[in-house]
């Protein structure tokens, strides 16, 4: 008996369909029109921050993380979380994000970031501790990223520090464990019920 099911069983591929192609440009879509949003409302809550201290405006930015998160936690496969942030950021910016293409570089570190937490778990865990870990490593893609694209490397070593943490909280909470409640009610309304994702929430 336990050799029928586990030959009925789905056999696990980590190469793209059809159906991820669409749903992950989707998403990509629809983080960006998310983004775009945010580029206004997020951007006055950094600068009302990085006001009171230099660098507590990362608290802003973990909306701005969540696309990777989402794509990776929902088709698991190797750069989906690239593929969703990427996207996410292009329609951003061609829709009139301030950072022009500079938003396009942000979501490749970001997605990245978020694809190498995913890599370490090789690509078969995605609970709640690793959705909010993959946040916090996009929050560090973009804190090493702009070292250099911002010019915060010349930055006084307590701003870094302060950016650094609340980049990472905020990746934490609004793209990791935010990340997580969406996919999970996304999977109740059976909108993911091609995907693991989905089929978890309905066993």
């Amino acid at each position: 008996m336990s050799t029928t099911r586990a030959s009925a069983a789905p056999k696990r591929g980590l190469n793209w369909r059809v159906v991820d192609i669409v749903v992950a440009s989707v998403l990509g879509v629809a983080c960006g029109f998310v983004f775009l949003g945010w580029n206004a409302v997020g951007y006055a809550w950094f600068q009302a921050m990085d006001a009171i201290t230099p660098g507590l405006g990362g608290i802003a930015t973990g909306i701005w993380l969540i696309g990777g998160v989402l794509g990776g936690l929902i088709i698991r496969k190797p750069g989906a979380a690239v593929y969703v942030e990427v996207l996410a950021a292009t329609v951003s910016a061609v829709l009139g994000s301030q950072w022009g293409p500079e938003t396009l570089y942000s979501g490749f570190a970001q997605g990245l970031g978020v694809e190498i937490i995913l890599a370490i778990f090789l690509y078969r865990k995605f609970g709640f501790g690793v959705s909010v870990l993959a946040g916090m490593a996009a929050g560090w893609g973009a804190f090493i990223l702009e070292l250099f694209l911002s010019g915060n490397l010349a930055r006084s070593f307590e701003f870094q520090m302060i950016y650094l943490v609340t980049l990472t909280i905020s990746g934490a909470i609004l793209a990791g464990a935010l990340g997580y409640f969406v996919v999970k009610a996304l999977a109740k309304t059976g909108a993911l019920d091609r995907f693991a994702a989905g089929r978890e929430q309905r066993a």
